[in-house]
């Protein structure tokens, strides 16, 4: 298994064997305020093959460039008038911004998966602190195998990886609990490639207008959490669900009971009080709880879809989007 230090007892070795491990190219689990990432230096064209490896994530796929601050951010990013208002207004914090990447950036082409754009993110708290020691860009998906949950603990990242993975920074549950929302703006507009732990409304308010929403149909993979099938648990998932069937667990919101869940395998409610910032935090962890019950399914009940809703119901479609061997596992 890996081995597991504690960022809040004994920070400075974390820093250190974080550092240490980062720089052989070695991918390390590191804590952000959103989910657990699989970091490793994003010039190194091995450390950032190692990350694909792990995961088996397609290389299509691009990666998330996290920065220490928005100087690090502009020696690799092109930023226009827009971006950098948005930058300046929600960085450090759960906002990842497509941008042209620099001509002189050492961002290795792989982590940008062949385009001519970065994703680059900013984050809070001991990986933003990790990141300035270390001086260099770290690409970092979620700490997981692709396709499958998000892990919003350190436990959870030593679950999934096992002995796969040699070191997991662990600063507890992560805050957010989903990934950052993804923007990319052209020609003045703000285009929205994936909602998440920033709420759409905000960014609205700080950019002056409204934020567009493109089809997700075809759309053509620009940055991570694009796939039609993703965050996906082992058991099947059924949304919208206005009653529970025997044998399935139960992920419910606002603390209203559905008919049926006396005989549920596992009954958990994302925010009994309606919280969606609870129920975001939450929406990880719970899946996992549940498809480690052994449930035929996992029910949702209807979340609302207004706020951090819209990014909490993105997660759930994509969850019960068909994927390719759900049909080998559910015979």
């Amino acid at each position: 298994m890996a081995e597991i230090i504690d960022t809040r007892t004994d920070p400075e070795e974390a820093f250190a064997r974080g550092c240490e491990a980062l720089a052989r190219g070695v991918p390390v689990a590191i804590p952000t305020e959103t989910v657990y990432g699989l970091a490793a230096d994003a010039t190194d064209p091995r450390a950032i093959a190692r990350i694909y490896e792990m995961k088996g994530r397609p290389r299509f796929n691009p990666l998330i460039c996290h920065m220490a601050d928005l100087a690090m951010a502009e020696r690799h990013a092109v930023f226009d008038p827009l971006s950098r208002t948005l930058a300046e207004a929600f960085w450090p914090g759960p906002l990842t911004l497509v941008l042209p990447v620099r001509p002189d950036s050492d961002i290795h082409p792989l982590a940008r998966a062949g385009l001519d754009t970065v994703g680059i993110r900013v984050p809070t708290g001991f990986a933003s602190r990790l990141l300035a020691a270390f001086g260099r860009p770290l690409a970092a998906p979620s700490a997981n195998t692709s396709g499958r949950i998000s892990p919003t603990t350190a436990a959870h990242v030593a679950a999934d990886f096992g002995g796969k993975l040699e070191l997991v920074l662990d600063a507890g549950p992560a805050r957010v609990g989903l990934e950052s929302t993804i923007l990319k703006v052209e020609g003045g507009t703000v285009r929205l490639l994936r909602p998440g732990g920033l709420d759409a409304g905000e960014i609205e308010r700080v950019a002056g207008r409204p934020v567009e929403r493109p089809e997700r149909a075809g759309a053509a993979i620009v940055a991570p959490g694009m796939l039609a099938s993703h965050y996906a648990p082992g058991a099947p998932v059924r949304l919208e669900a206005e009653d529970v069937r025997p044998g399935e667990a139960l992920i419910r919101f606002g603390g209203r009971p559905l008919p049926g869940e006396d005989k549920a395998a596992l009954v958990l409610d994302l925010s009994p009080s309606g919280d969606l910032a609870e129920a975001a935090a939450n929406l990880f962890g719970y899946m996992k709880r549940a498809d480690a019950a052994g449930a035929a399914a996992i029910a949702f009940s209807p979340v609302p879809a207004t706020g951090l809703g819209e990014a909490i119901n993105d997660r759930l479609q994509r969850a019960a989007a068909p994927r390719p061997g759900a049909a080998e596992r559910a015979s």
